[in-house]
């Protein structure tokens, strides 16, 4: 790519490339697990967070919402998250995670945190704070001109 002061799409094609190798490492190590990077985020979401109405679940981990049913159907069968009912609103229903759910989840926790450091070492601890303040500002201006 021919260097220019425009280096936007170079920018955008670094940046392209690199979510894709990390996305391809967190999927490798969460497959570790018998689990979809979907399925260890829901579950990672209601451990962190707490109950949440399905509703929200997709928006909070960046997936769409017609997937969730599916997504919690399949944690609910291995019993690890259960589906309680709204009683204030019957169109609303929440996810949560069980006990043993919880369980497997500080079982693999630590072993798929370490594997992240692993592969985000390539920077240092203050490129990576560098790094997570860059890309926020990139991603809310972004999101602010979307409308535009």
């Amino acid at each position: 790519m021919e260097h220019n002061e425009n280096n936007a799409l170079q920018l955008l094609v670094v940046l392209s490339r690199a979510y894709q190798w990390v996305a391809a490492h967190v999927q490798r190590d969460v497959r570790g697990y018998g689990l979809g990077v979907t399925e260890f985020g829901v579950l990672e979401l209601l451990y962190h967070k707490g109950k949440q109405p399905l509703q929200q679940i997709g928006t909070k981990i960046l997936m769409s919402s017609g997937n969730i049913t599916y997504v919690v159907d399949k944690l609910v069968s291995r019993g690890w998250v259960r589906r309680i009912p709204c009683e204030e609103d019957r169109r609303v229903s929440y996810a949560e995670i069980t006990d043993e759910g919880r369980a497997f989840l500080e079982e693999v926790f630590p072993r798929h945190r370490a594997a992240m450091e692993e592969v985000l070492s390539g920077l240092t601890q203050e490129e990576r704070e560098q790094a997570i303040g860059l890309l926020k500002k990139l991603g809310k201006f972004a999101q602010d001109r979307f409308g535009k």
